[in-house]
């Protein structure tokens, strides 16, 4: 064997592709996630709506702006990460007990439904609370549970029936031992929801409840995302001609430096203080503030660095690669302006929009790389490669408009008038922020019909060939 294909072969961070059956799960999470994206942007269009003088009256709920904000937001961060880490895992599926793994999709497909409809069954009383916001109604609350039951089998079904790691001296044992950690840590998450639940204060009641129900829960499972971005990356990196500087060994210790804090320091807090408690609420805080993303940074420089030697042998960019800088890029900017919040004001939203943004770009880069993989259509021409630049550059300005606005005060969570806009830095600052976004709409819906073309005409040509070749 040639010494580059043997470099290649051992070093080289891939997955698999899955056996057809397993390819029709992948394609179930996948069609799930858009989905969750496209009907989260028609929600958007009612929030526009129902502020807008004249439509707003068509509208009978009542404050079904924030109704309608609560669903929008529980599908496109909620739905969109959970869903696409079920794309990930069921790509490294062994294919067995195929029924299982079924019942999780259709779980989570029907809680989505329900989800949706919600507000026109009559949900409404929204509560604003972070991670998963909620309406406060018996039918949102069981689209929610289904979901949930739906994603906790994912986790299960793919703790017991993917594809081992192997050996992690190559490429693929060292991304199979990272969607393991990913695993691990989702299912410590379910735990501590129900660790939460079932030691919640007899007194809590309201936004409080809730806001402490999914706290905990809410803080592990970003550190799920993260080892998810980070297999991505490696991924993303062989398969745009970049070959990172580390060995799968290296990949494999940092997966368990992203890793350990979580699974070390969860338990040890829940054990140790009251759920609700001031040192339970700050030891969460702190541990996501300080152990989060502990292996992005030199995972990142792995990357880059030989990108930056390479960068002449490298022509052209790729959407794979392009997806993948503006990943780094935003996932650093959210780390830095992390550093830089002091008091409730819009730097906190310029912190983790960086960070969500980053795991969404990852995401995005491997929907193009796995689509051929699936029997669909390779995305191909400038506007594909275009399109991460075009959604990280808004988001880029996005993120760096609130955190200029933060720094001189202007609060979070407000709207209009309520935010106080008196100097030209204020101004310019959201003026940016808001430039950015409509530059990232345009990017995000630049993705789904890239994707949802290349699926349709890729099915059709499959279909084509399979008639002609009986």
């Amino acid at each position: 064997m040639p010494v580059e294909e043997s470099r290649v072969k051992n070093h080289g961070y891939y997955l698999d592709t899955p056996d057809p059956k397993s390819r029709s799960l992948v394609t179930g999470w996948l069609l799930l996630s858009l989905s969750s994206l496209v009907i989260g942007g028609l929600f958007t269009l009612l929030v526009v709506m129902s502020r807008t003088p004249g439509i707003q009256d068509v509208f009978p709920w009542v404050d079904f702006f924030h109704t309608a904000l609560v669903v929008h937001v529980d599908l496109t961060v909620l739905v969109w990460f959970l869903s696409f880490a079920g794309v990930l895992w069921s790509f490294n599926s062994s294919g067995r007990s195929p029924s299982f793994a079924w019942v999780a999709l259709w779980l989570s497909i029907a809680g989505t439904a329900v989800v949706t409809l919600s507000p026109f069954l009559g949900a409404g009383d929204p509560l604003m609370n972070n991670y998963v916001p909620v309406l406060q109604h018996p039918v949102f609350f069981a689209g929610l549970g289904l979901f949930g039951f739906g994603f906790t089998a994912l986790v299960v079904h793919s703790l017991f029936f993917s594809r081992p790691p192997g050996s992690l001296i190559c490429g693929p044992g060292a991304l199979r031992f990272g969607l393991l950690t990913a695993l691990l840590i989702a299912l410590l998450a379910v735990i501590t929801l129900v660790a939460s639940w079932y030691g919640m204060p007899a007194a809590t009641t309201g936004r409080a409840y809730y806001e402490l129900l999914f706290w905990g829960s809410g803080h592990t499972i970003q550190f799920t995302h993260v080892q998810l971005m980070l297999v991505a990356w490696l991924w993303l990196a062989t398969s745009s001609g970049v070959m990172p500087g580390l060995t799968p060994r290296m990949a494999v210790l940092l997966f368990i430096v992203g890793s350990a804090p979580v699974l070390l320091f969860t338990p040890y807090i829940y054990l140790a203080y009251e759920i609700g408690s001031a040192s339970h609420v700050l030891g969460l805080t702190w541990l996501m503030q300080y152990g989060g993303g502990l292996a992005a940074l030199p995972l990142a420089l792995a990357i880059l660095l030989p990108l930056v030697r390479r960068r002449r042998e490298l022509t052209g960019l790729s959407a794979e690669r392009s997806a993948l800088l503006f990943s780094i890029l935003l996932f650093g900017v959210g780390g830095i302006i992390g550093f830089l919040i002091s008091g409730s004001n819009v730097t906190i939203p310029a912190h983790y929009h960086g960070s969500i943004v980053a795991v969404t770009l990852a995401y995005m880069g491997i929907t193009y790389h796995m689509l051929p993989l699936l029997g669909f259509r390779r995305p191909t021409g400038r506007i594909v490669v275009m399109q991460p630049v075009i959604y990280g550059g808004g988001q880029l300005m996005h993120v760096l408009g609130l955190a200029w606005s933060g720094g001189y005060g202007v609060q979070r969570k407000t709207a209009g008038a309520e935010q106080g806009l008196n100097s030209i830095q204020e101004i310019a600052g959201m003026g940016i922020m808001g430039l950015g976004g409509l530059i990232a709409i345009i990017g995000g819906v630049l993705f789904l019909v890239i994707t949802f073309k290349s699926m349709w005409t890729g099915k059709i040509k499959t279909r084509r060939n399979y008639s002609a070749h009986p």
